[in-house]
Parts: structure tokens; sequence; C-alpha cells
């Protein structure tokens, strides 16, 4: 009999680092199939919460957030380019992009949720943003990318301008940053064990095979 987990998977559509984190949990995934499973939920955190509609230069965001100089951030973006090809995510690094705000898109995926295709939304979210530098704040962008993953686009539209799932949303938020999460990707697996950051897919497999087995112990 397979063993199920739960996986809350925390993160942002404008964090690398997160769809660096989600293709890796998905080979994981994989590779410990059938004998675990998982139950996977995409919970919201705003990296920019406070981000006008307008965006910002993600150079200059950077460095203002980080203090990061132009030769440090281009050799970051090298290593994300680098750590998403190796798990199969093309990140275009050779345009300068902007940062938006994503709490539209993330009212979008508690929909999707309800919908059954909350993880093909977030993908497809992380391509449009990273891979063909899109603008995820679009209302636009998000039905069109809401149909392309088979959504309604009249649903997603009324979601989007009717307010709907914002405090759903930021109850969700509120939750995970009063549990302690400052960072994201943030893997809660079975609501108790943490991994943090966008680790490879050897990490991963190790943890849903320990916590599998550590479960199936205390349940024996």
């Amino acid at each position: 009999m397979s063993k199920q987990l739960r996986i809350d998977f925390v993160s942002d559509v404008s964090c690398p680092w997160c769809a660096i984190g989600l293709k890796s949990l998905e080979q994981a995934i994989a590779r410990v199939a059938p004998e675990v499973t998982v139950d996977l939920h995409f919970q919201p955190f705003e990296l920019n919460q406070d981000m006008g509609p307008e965006g910002q230069d993600i150079v200059e965001h950077i460095t203002e957030k980080y203090g990061a100089t132009l030769e440090q951030q281009v050799q970051s973006r090298e290593t994300i380019r680098q750590r998403g090809e190796a798990v199969g995510f093309t990140f275009d690094m050779a345009r300068r992009g902007r940062i938006y705000n994503t709490f539209d898109a993330h009212r979008l995926l508690h929909w999707a949720e309800s919908q059954g295709r909350q993880h093909a939304l977030k993908l497809a979210l992380f391509e449009a943003y990273f891979t063909h530098c899109e603008d995820p704040s679009s209302r636009e962008l998000l039905v069109r990318v809401a149909g392309q993953v088979g959504l309604d686009t009249t649903e997603a539209r009324r979601v989007l301008e009717s307010g709907e799932f914002a405090d759903e949303v930021r109850e969700a938020e509120y939750f995970f940053q009063r549990a302690g999460i400052r960072s994201v990707p943030a893997i809660v697996i079975n609501q108790r064990h943490l991994i943090s950051g966008g680790q490879p897919p050897e990490v991963f497999e190790r943890a849903l095979r320990e916590i599998a087995a550590q479960g199936e112990a205390q349940l024996g």
C-alpha cells in the first residue's frame, strides 16, 4: 500500500528559486512513486507585497532590496539559469526584466485549486514570467494563461475583477508567516517537516522517503 504525504509548497510566482524548487520536487515525486504519493497544495507568499502596479526594474529592485552589485546579479542570474536547465526549466536571462505585484496571481491560484488545475497554473505562471518575460500582474495575461491550462476564462476574469479570494489569500499568507516562514520556497511536508530553498531532486527524494518511512513506523 502506498503512503500519501501532504505537501504545502509556499512560494511566489516571481521567485526564481521557487520555479527551480518545484521542478526538482516534481522529479523527486516521480522517483518515489508509486510507493509514496503526494497531495500537493500551493500556498501564497509575496516577496514584494507593497509593489505598485507599474512594477520596478529588476536590477534596480535587487540593488535597493539586497545591496547586490551588478556583477553579483549577473553571476546570480547565471547560477539560476544553470540550475533551471538542470531540472528542465528555461530562464530567459538575456532580457532585463521587471518585478511585479503578484497578489492577483495568488488569488487566481487559490481559485484554480478548487478546479483541480492549481499545479498546472502555477507552472504556467512561472513559465510566463521567467521564460517569456511576461507581466504576472496583468489580468489579461492571467486570464490567457488560465485558458491555456484548461480553466474557464470567463470565470477566471470574473474572479480577478471581483476581488474574490483576497481574504483567503491574506489569511494563508499570515498563517505561514506566523509559522516562521520568511523566505521561499518553503516546502512543508505533513504540516510538520520543513525543507527550505530550491534543493536538488535528490534532497527532496530522500526527505519524502524518510518521512514516509517514519509514518509507517509510527503506525506500526
